[in-house]
């Protein structure tokens, strides 16, 4: 015998495929959206041999006065730099950072890295290990981090309350009331 197939059955089949594709994908992205600690996890994984300093601990060195205070570099483009940063941190080019590595190594001076999240600056961190640079560190979960701790960032001398997302990808690790509104990094 022949079965005929209800139409209707069909359609209410397909559409609970697509509902549950759709709620899987949902489920996906929040579970990836604003999970800044799993990633940070992520690079310590990549980069496990480049030592990461939490927030706390960069705070507990510079307001400590018997401490050589670290060198701090940040590794992002420009106009990420521009829009913030840490308070004495320098930009490094990325045309300048071949010559920024032989400064380092000649002074010696303790090295803390940042970027957006840690990804860049764990890579920075460790070129300079790899260039001989023993005392350097990535400052981990980086500006995000930071930022969403509610630790000031500056533009020039002043104190602002606003970072460079990055982009719509890495933004989701920043909280939305500290996104500046500037152009995307491409």
């Amino acid at each position: 015998t022949v079965m005929k197939q209800d139409p209707g059955h069909t359609f209410r089949s397909l559409t609970q495929c697509v509902s549950l594709i759709l709620l899987c994908a949902a489920l996906a992205l929040a579970a990836e959206s604003d999970d800044l600690a799993a990633y940070r996890q992520t690079i310590r994984e990549k980069y496990p041999t480049v030592r990461q300093m939490s927030t706390e601990d960069l705070v507990e060195w510079l307001s400590d006065t018997n401490r050589v205070p670290p060198l701090l570099l940040d590794v992002r483009e420009e106009i990420e730099y521009r829009v913030s940063h840490l308070k004495d941190a320098q930009w490094v080019r990325k045309d300048g950072r071949v010559r920024l590595v032989a400064n380092a190594l000649a002074s010696q001076r303790p090295l803390v890295v940042y970027c957006s999240v840690g990804a860049r600056s764990s890579e920075f961190a460790w070129k300079l290990q790899t260039a001989g640079h023993t005392n350097v560190f990535n400052l981990d979960g980086s500006i995000f981090q930071w930022a969403n701790e509610g630790r000031p960032v500056f533009s020039g001398s002043n104190v602002v309350m606003r970072v460079h997302p990055y982009n719509r990808k890495w933004g989701r690790f920043l909280k939305k009331d500290l996104h500046a509104y500037a152009p995307a990094v491409k």
